[in-house]
């Protein structure tokens, strides 16, 4: 059962300073030990001018404003801890980074670039800033993916953004994004929260998407003058303005929030879902879904979190990072095979199978994860495009639903991971325009590159498919060019593609090299989860162990731009096994039947031949007492 309790009472009147106690925790913190859902029925308040807990909402208010989910639910429950999460501390530079995970990426078909961002410390990606993105940039175009927080919390350091940021407001947590059971939470709609961050309506975008309220306007059209606290009419142009449903107001003009603890799993799909394009089963319709969901667990019964929201992740190790009594028990071993450690049973947790893997080597176990065999699209001989709704902005208006659309992920791909075991992996190559100082290339801001690359890639034809450009050499080189003239860039220009880094050399002759911020980026794969008869080996040792599985021999596209560095990686160049070595023992396979008749008719013959001498034994001790006698 989730730890989290939004709420334990009906109207909750606790400490009003909620920043000057926002670490300590409220009376909806805890909970009482209740099953039962509590009822939320509270009233609305607003964040003022001063950032400060507002006047309560009523319906007839001459100036009506969105409510603030830090002052409303801020009354039972402490905002300061629950912004200490996993979905909210990104921006934390004293925060644990943990196992990499799926990165933002910004995808631009224009100037050829795809390139994983993150504010953790993921090796491989790379921090917004350095492609001149401010957290509020960050925030209008990714912010749709996420329950708010984070990077739209941010005071803005940029002078131009003051004013901005004033009209907008900031992306406060957005409880309902999770834990609205009502039907009508809009994420992805018309009108939704989405639309609201893409519109900059930050300050709306929670009361927006709910189902008691809607918001019309714009803040991005606003003037830098504007005040949504004292508004005023702007020509030809519609200020952000929202209205609430007369009927959502009880004669106490409080509000009922249908909330739920446990998150459904629906909730999590609008930023967690995965549609691999195999060609075949591209639809939703056409593929299983993950066999712990149609089991009836939900996301939230192995992805537990209290108040702080530091949500379980569920892979091995994550209890030195983590401190939850539940990590050890919710990774795939620990919640079917149960903690060794631990000192009551726990294997079998949720009704999980205890595995036996009767006949498989234990050599299995130390070096290959659960997921290697038990998670994700079955292997082909190719790997596949694949969509997520982080990526491709899956679930909102107006999505390009083609295959080839930026960026490129590629899965699965079975690869080492830092701990030794080879477990499927998402990759997306980078491809990106930077500076080169020694061994280390930083990214151009993207404000630069679309004024040298995007002139030169303009005169290129852009597929309707949202796919790359058709580039060539000769483009490379003219825009390495025009960025060596750019004053504003300090080292060498260089272009990063396809695993490849290229630079021009003092005869203005472009070359490639292999280049360590060239290689691709990678993040595991934990669903979809398959069932014990769907697994790899299940029908032989060959589903992994033949001289053509794709589990070693696959190919791994490699994802340019650049038509002619498009090409394949075999998938042992991501294990770190020799590819010879894996080949002979994938041979020794197809005679290991001849070698078992082999060795059962030698062990018969064996077995005659010693029964024939046993009989001999007999004989001579029977006659030797016979003549004793």
């Amino acid at each position: 059962m989730l730890l989290l309790c939004f709420s334990a009472a009906t109207v909750c009147f606790a400490n009003e300073a909620v920043g000057a106690n926002a670490d300590q925790k409220k009376l909806g913190d805890e909970s009482d030990g209740s099953r039962a859902h509590p009822t939320h029925l509270i009233p609305l308040f607003y964040e003022n001018d001063n950032g400060e807990k507002g006047e309560k909402i009523t319906p007839d208010d001459e100036l009506l404003l969105p409510f603030s989910t830090r002052w409303t639910c801020g009354e039972c429950h402490s905002y300061g801890i629950i912004g200490k999460g996993w979905h909210f501390n990104a921006t934390d530079p004293n925060v644990a980074p943990g196992r990499p995970g799926q990165p933002w990426i910004l995808a631009d078909a224009r100037t050829g670039t795809q390139i994983p961002l993150s504010y953790r410390r993921w090796p491989g990606t790379f921090k917004p800033e350095q492609l001149g993105l401010t957290p509020r940039a960050f925030t209008k175009l990714f912010g749709r993916h996420t329950p708010g927080g984070g990077a739209g919390e941010l005071e803005t350091e940029d002078p131009d953004e003051i004013m901005r940021q004033f009209i907008s407001g900031k992306l406060e947590i957005n409880c309902l994004s999770c834990h609205n059971a009502h039907p009508g939470q809009n994420q992805g709609g018309m009108g939704g929260y989405a639309v609201q961050i893409a519109r900059e309506n930050f300050r709306w975008a929670a009361a927006g998407a709910c189902e008691f309220a809607s918001v019309s306007g714009s803040a991005t059209d606003m003037p830098e003058t504007y005040d949504p606290f004292m508004p005023e009419p702007v020509r030809d142009k519609i200020p952000p303005t929202i209205s609430y449903r007369e009927d959502a107001f009880d004669r106490e003009n409080q509000v009922f929030f249908d909330i739920l603890r446990e998150v459904p799993a629906h909730r999590c799909y609008f930023c967690h879902s995965n549609l691999y394009l195999d060609k075949k089963h591209a639809e939703k319709w056409s593929s299983d879904e993950d066999v712990h969901l149609k089991a009836g667990l939900t996301c939230v019964d192995c992805h537990r979190n209290g108040i702080d929201h530091k949500i379980i992740r569920g892979y091995e190790s994550e209890d030195t990072v983590l401190r939850n009594p539940l990590v050890a028990t919710s990774s795939c071993e620990g919640c079917h095979l149960g903690d060794k450690y631990s000192s009551s049973p726990v294997a079998g947790r949720l009704g999980a199978p205890v595995p036996e893997h009767p006949g498989i080597p234990p050599v299995h176990f130390e070096k290959l994860t659960c997921t290697a065999c038990h998670s994700g699209p079955w292997p082909s001989q190719k790997t596949h495009l694949t969509k997520t709704s982080r990526a491709h902005r899956l679930g909102t208006l107006n999505v390009n639903k083609s295959h080839d659309v930026l960026p490129h992920i590629i899965s699965p791909v079975f690869a080492k991971q830092p701990n030794g075991k080879i477990t499927p992996h998402k990759l997306l190559w980078p491809a990106f325009w930077g500076s080169l100082k020694g061994q280390d290339v930083t990214p151009i801001a993207l404000e630069i590159v679309r004024q040298t690359a995007g002139k030169v890639i303009a005169k290129e034809k852009l597929p309707l498919s949202g796919n790359w450009p058709a580039l060539t050499a000769e483009h490379i080189t003219e825009v390495l060019t025009l960025l060596s003239s750019q004053k504003s860039i300090k080292g060498e220009p260089v272009y990063i593609s396809g695993g490849k880094l290229y630079s021009l050399d003092d005869s203005a002759k472009l070359c490639e090299e292999e280049h360590q911020s060239a290689k691709p980026y990678l993040w595991p794969i934990g669903h979809n989860v398959r069932p014990a008869a769907q697994s790899l080996g299940v029908r032989y040792c060959t589903d992994c162990h033949a001289t053509d599985a794709p589990f070693f021999f696959g190919d791994v596209t490699v994802d340019s731009p650049i038509v002619a560095a498009r090409e394949a990686k075999k998938m042992i160049e991501f294990q770190g096994i020799s590819p010879s070595y894996a080949w002979a023992f994938a041979f020794s396979f197809v005679f290991r039947p001849f070698m078992k008749f082999i060795c059962l008719g030698s062990c018969a013959v064996l077995a005659g031949v010693l029964l024939l001498y046993a009989l001999k034994l007999l004989a001579c001790v029977a006659k030797a007492l016979t003549e004793r006698d």
